[in-house]
């Protein structure tokens, strides 16, 4: 079993519940995606490059996406930045809070804007 699933079994409920359907969006949705384990949280890359990572924090679980900075203003609704000036993230409380449909059109966004850089010049 790869670090990152080992992480993400031994996460207390309801979060574990809440990765692992993240986790089978983000692979259904980007089957060329890798899960390693970077930083001591789940991570997902194609190829050298980044395209999220999945926390669990105090409550709630945190999404994180690197090129956050390229994404329409569409998604700012759903993005949470709280004083980070690269990342901005979607986060969960319950299985419930997660919309499928949001989740999925930010991941195949993100997968076209993988090869920019972190920061938006200009």
């Amino acid at each position: 079993m790869n670090p990152a699933e080992a992480h993400i079994l031994k996460q207390p409920e309801p979060f574990k519940s809440i990765i692992m359907h993240l986790q089978v969006l983000v692979e259904h949705t980007l089957p060329e995606a890798d899960l390693l384990y970077k930083w001591r949280m789940p991570c997902y890359y194609i190829g050298k490059r980044p395209i999220c990572y999945i926390n669990k924090t105090k409550d709630y679980v945190d999404v994180g996406f690197w090129h956050s900075a390229h994404l329409s203003k569409q998604w700012d609704a759903y993005l949470i930045s709280e004083n980070r000036k690269v990342v901005k993230s979607l986060r969960y409380k319950t299985l419930d809070d997660i919309d499928d449909a949001v989740f999925i059109s930010i991941l195949k966004e993100v997968e076209g804007l993988k090869e920019k850089g972190f920061y938006k010049k200009g």
